[in-house]
């Protein structure tokens, strides 16, 4: 009996260790299959190197506070206006500095390499515009959020959608964590009326602050933030973004065509390692491809692992159930018990 006991006792032992083993691979499973599903960066590649970027040239009102580069092409310098630049005579005329800029100022017109630099930094742009353009809405919920008026709004991780321009004229909430992304997809107008805000909230899960580099406004009309309002995010644009008197952003502006600012303030936010700052998006699609197949060796690894685990339980529980059956048929009378170290047949009694 203690025997039995002993084996019923291992046994359920060893089903609780292969039970615990299965869970620890599906726990590894769904956190894969959750990252994988959670929404991917929008990739600035080159583009990110810059506060400001524009096709068609950049106007400032002294005294604005750009902290970041900034940069315009194809058009040249001409259009960078009310910077009172000087050209960086260390390099031969590279790039141009400005009392208003804490960074360098680059035009089509400067000195090689900065041209080229700039032709791709303006397809980079290009491709993250259509890349946030052509995503998907997350779910029903991020569609058409108070028909484009949003005034008050906490905003959770996603993709949210609108079939028009959006606007606010107080405070907006985005809610989440530092690695959590955010993209604004609207086919009209973003229109922030003087003194709105755009306020990042922790939501207590220990993860930090929605960082404003994860957070992208993806804008098919223009841009027009009023006097003393504040944005925060990465603005892809495609027409003209227009800050008012003493507006701000912590983010970037990529426009084609203008950037007009008004004694604004721009700050660019750290680029996170997951967005690739300073490669191209060739360099970025091969990074892309390679983070695919990872991905896919390791969920399928993990799933082979859990099928594995699934076939050894079922075969162990095949072989108690087959061993039950033979003990079961083996009659109690006919169980011979014989004394110790007696000869077959000798001094031996059927129960």
């Amino acid at each position: 009996a203690r025997t039995r006991s002993l084996h019923a006792s291992v046994s359920q032992a060893s089903m609780l260790a292969m039970h615990t083993r299965k869970m620890t691979y599906g726990a590894m499973i769904l956190a894969l299959v959750s990252s994988a599903a959670a929404t991917p960066p929008v990739l600035l590649g080159t583009a990110g190197n810059f506060a400001i970027l524009t096709k068609t040239g950049i106007s400032t009102v002294p005294s604005s506070s750009i902290t970041g580069n900034i940069g315009c092409s194809p058009i040249a310098a001409t259009a960078l206006t009310g910077f009172s630049l000087s050209s960086d005579t260390a390099t031969a005329g590279q790039f141009a500095t400005s009392t208003q800029v804490s960074g360098k100022a680059y035009a089509a017109n400067y000195a090689v390499p900065s041209p080229s630099k700039l032709t791709t930094a303006i397809g980079d742009l290009e491709t993250a515009y259509t890349d946030a353009a052509g995503r998907s809405v997350t779910s029903a919920d991020k569609l058409n959020i108070g028909a484009g008026s949003v005034t008050g709004e906490t905003f959770t991780a996603g993709v949210h959608t609108w079939g028009s321009s959006v606007n606010f004229n107080s405070k907006i909430y985005i809610n989440g964590t530092s690695s959590d992304i955010f993209i604004f997809q609207m086919s009209g107008n973003l229109i922030v009326t003087a003194g709105a805000e755009v306020v990042l909230v922790d939501d207590n899960s220990g993860k930090g602050t929605p960082n404003p580099a994860n957070i992208v406004w993806q804008v098919a009309g223009h841009v027009k933030v009023g006097a003393g309002a504040h944005l925060e995010g990465i603005i892809l644009v495609k027409n003209q973004a227009e800050f008012s008197t003493k507006a701000s952003l912590n983010g970037r502006i990529l426009a084609q065509t203008a950037v007009t600012l008004d004694q604004a303030v721009i700050v660019a936010p750290p680029t996170p390692a997951a967005a690739n700052s300073g490669q191209s998006n060739n360099e970025i699609a091969v990074n892309k491809t390679n983070n695919n197949l990872i991905v896919g060796l390791v969920v399928g690894l993990g799933g082979g692992l859990i099928l594995l685990g699934m076939l050894a339980f079922f075969y162990y529980k095949y072989l108690l159930l087959q061993a039950a059956k033979t003990k079961a048929a083996v009659p109690v009378s006919e169980v011979v018990i014989a004394s110790a170290g007696a000869p077959a047949g000798a001094n031996s009694k059927r129960v």
